[in-house]
């Protein structure tokens, strides 16, 4: 190595350029650790907030958290597909709330509780944030190996449920996004 090689050397190694040199790469180690850690298949990632949708319009507000919706758009707890009410609790088929189990829920003195509100999720967010519901168009993705249908609840609206101003997405006749829902099909995909 010669002289100039060994100066270079010495000074990056017990220099302030030096030190700052060997921090800024490993900060970028880690980064692209993070990143390569990160990847997934395509068609599994949860991508933004739920797997297939991947831009930054949010969710509808919902009972449980994550909008997921049955065809008529009525709310189903995300992990189970099952139905639940306005709430956010199970509901058998005549719209009782149950446990988890299937069992009615009752009071302490074991009297049945009352049947709660079941509304479609669009509508009820209209209905919160003061817009005319619409669902207009939707997109598809491979989702846990089925096809997952991703609807946009349009409105007439200036910002998205999340603050942003409101894109066009799959809405027609000047309506705009407020937010999306999910729906999960039994297709294979």
């Amino acid at each position: 190595m010669s002289g100039a090689r060994i100066a270079d050397a010495v000074a990056a190694a017990s220099s302030r350029r030096g030190f700052l040199a060997r921090v800024g790469a490993a900060v970028m180690g880690v980064a692209g650790a993070k990143t390569i850690g990160s990847l997934v298949a395509p068609g599994e990632a949860e991508a933004y907030h739920f797997c297939g949708h991947i831009y930054t319009t949010d969710s509808c507000p919902h009972p449980t958290g994550l909008p997921r919706i049955d065809a008529k758009g009525l709310p189903l707890k995300a992990k189970s597909g099952r139905p639940v009410d306005d709430l956010g609790r199970y509901i058998d088929a005549t719209g009782a709330p149950v446990d988890e189990d299937g069992n009615l829920l009752v009071d302490a003195d074991g009297t049945p509780l009352a049947h709660a509100t079941r509304t479609r999720v669009c509508d009820a967010t209209a209905v919160e944030y003061d817009f005319k519901p619409h669902i207009d168009g939707a997109w598809y993705r491979c989702c846990g190996g089925h096809v997952r249908k991703l609807v946009d609840c349009c409105g007439h609206v200036k910002h998205r449920v999340n603050g942003d101003k409101a894109l066009t997405g799959y809405c027609y006749h000047g309506r705009k996004v407020f937010c999306v829902m999910y729906y999960d099909t039994k297709v294979k995909c």
